[in-house]
Parts: structure tokens; sequence; C-alpha cells
């Protein structure tokens, strides 16, 4: 194999590059991490590192990171969004914020929120301050990755800052990086008016504090929205949105996951990816288990050194794959 050949099989880009990349895994300015020993991967608590690249995936991110435009990931649950932004962050040494979604979520959340409770004992015990609001105040993940800074003093001047206390920063990535990456998970879980409130902040890239401060961003951090489209989005925050949606995975895309994951051992992981049950036609047939089942499914395999047939393996694909189980 001539360094050409070698270049394009470590590299997804190369399939069907036809761009300067600003992203891009096989070009990163350290290496990847080792193997892992056996046992020391927790659930879903893996190397970012790890994350396997296809190049329509690696463009998506490239038009969002040159657009200032928030990524959309959608797809069905197990398809490998959510672990997206934390593996992006890892390859371009940024910092990482993180945030779930719920019904119960509104967009101001996502910039900050008060601390009711906290005001409330104060406001009960009779103490003055708990007339000013904004001492309660705790920055959200796109503040953070708006402007570190003014997180870190609640937007408060030095004075009441001084009897607050700063913000602790949530970031999960590098620290001190200049540039962030946001992981705002299941939006289609919010109520439909929360995507609509969020096309200023994501559109400009800024806010007002609860004290009328304004907060820009100092760079464009990389938002990326996951959906499992349980619910409609608004149009108007669709066309703000890079779309990508993220397949059921094949056979060979798992394979290259679990290679990713736990080291060589493809003909086990062809094995187990057999056995799965499976939805399409034969000629694109996709498995039907989310990446993090077949996953646990592996880690089961080598852990407990069985494989596919042996006594008992039914029994462990049903514990760990949710269509596999009596109830499902």
């Amino acid at each position: 194999m001539n360094e050409s050949d070698a270049m394009n099989e470590s590299d997804p880009m190369n399939e069907s590059q036809q761009y300067t990349p600003i992203f891009n895994p096989a070009l990163a300015p350290h290496e990847a991490p080792p193997a892992p020993e056996e046992g020391s991967q927790i659930a879903d608590r893996a190397e970012a590192g790890s994350y396997v690249f296809d190049a329509d995936l690696i463009l998506a991110v490239n038009v969002a990171l040159a657009t200032g435009r928030p990524l959309l990931l959608r797809g069905k649950p197990g398809t490998g969004k959510s672990s997206l932004a934390a593996s992006v962050a890892h390859f371009m040494l940024r910092r990482f914020y993180s945030m779930t979604i719920t019904s119960r979520t509104q967009a101001r959340d996502l910039l900050w929120t008060l601390d009711d409770v906290a005001r409330l004992s104060d406001a009960t015990a009779g103490r003055a301050k708990a007339l000013d609001r904004e001492r309660y105040l705790e920055p959200g993940p796109l503040w953070w990755a708006f402007a570190p800074e003014s997180a870190h003093r609640r937007g408060l001047p030095a004075g009441m800052l001084a009897e607050v206390g700063p913000a602790v920063d949530t970031n999960l990535g590098v620290p001190g990086a200049p540039d962030a990456v946001v992981l705002l998970d299941e939006i289609d879980k919010a109520d439909p008016d929360v995507p609509n409130d969020l096309l200023e902040p994501l559109g400009w890239y800024q806010f007002r504090t609860e004290r009328g401060e304004v907060v820009t961003a100092e760079s464009a951090p990389l938002v990326v929205i996951t959906t499992n489209e349980e619910r409609e989005l608004p149009k108007a925050f669709l066309r703000r949105c890079v779309t990508h949606r993220l397949p059921m995975p094949t056979t060979e895309r798992l394979v290259e996951i679990a290679t990713s994951r736990f080291g060589p051992d493809a003909t086990l992981y062809l094995q187990i990816a057999q056995v799965l049950p499976t939805i399409g036609t034969a000629e694109e047939a996709a498995i039907d288990v989310s990446i993090a089942e077949y996953l646990d499914v592996v880690r089961a395999a080598r852990r407990l050194k069985t494989r596919p047939g042996a006594p008992g393996w039914q029994n462990i694909v049903a514990a760990t794959v949710a269509s596999g189980r009596p109830d499902s």
C-alpha cells in the first residue's frame, strides 16, 4: 500500500472531498487515544475520540462551522446523534457544554436559570437580598459558550459578585479554550414555542441577561441540536439550521464502530451484527437496534467470553436489546 492509498483508507473525507475542511478528525492536532483496556469503558461513558465519522457527516459539521449555523441532527434514537458533539469538541480542542431538553425546558433555561428555592429560603428567613432576583442567577450552556467571563461573574457588577460568588463553569471539554461546542439534546421534547424562542440567540449569538446586559458571543460556537422527530419542528427554526439525518447503522458501520471502541476483533463484531434484527431490503438492510445496544452486546460477549450460538446467548441479547425483550 502506497502513501496515497494509506491516506485514503484512514480519511473518510477523501471519498468525496472537494473542499478545504475546517473540521477533519483524520487530521486532528493530537494522536487518537490508544484502544482502551478491556472493562475500562462504562456504559455510555467512552472516549470521545472513538466516534466514527463518514464523509457526509464531516461535510455537515463543516457546513455548520462555515456558516455559523446550528447543526440539527435528525434520526431515530441510538444512531449516534448525542455523542457527536462531544467528539467534535474533543478533536477541535474546544470547550463543551451539554443540556438535555425536557417537556419542562424553556428557551431561557439554555441562557440562564434562577435558583428559586434558594431565593424562597432567603425570603422566608427575612433576608433583604431576596429582593434582588439577579443574585440567584445561574448561567446556562449557551451563556457559558458565548461569553465564559461574563457567565463566570453571572453578569453582575463587582460589588454584588463579591457577595454572591462567581458561577462554576460547567465545561466538560478543554479548559480555557477560546471556542466551544454546545449540545442541545432532544429539542423535539420541548414545548413548540421553545425552538422559535431560540431564533434570536442562535441567529445573532447574543441575548439579554436578567439585568438587561447584552451578552454577545466572542466567537460563534458550534451548536449541535438533536431530534428524534417525535414532534415536528417549526419551519422558521429548520430554515436557520444546517440539517443532517443519521440513518440506522448497517452491519459494516457497526463493525467499524466496535473496532474503534474496543480494538480489532472483526469476526466477533460481524457475528453479533449478523444475528441482530434488521430493517429494510436485503440489499440495503440496516440493523434495527441502537448503536449503544449493539455495543452492550459486544461488551458483554467480550467480557463474559461468549459468542453467538453459545448457551444462554439469546438471554444476553434479550437483556441488552429492547426489541429482543418479551414486553417490547
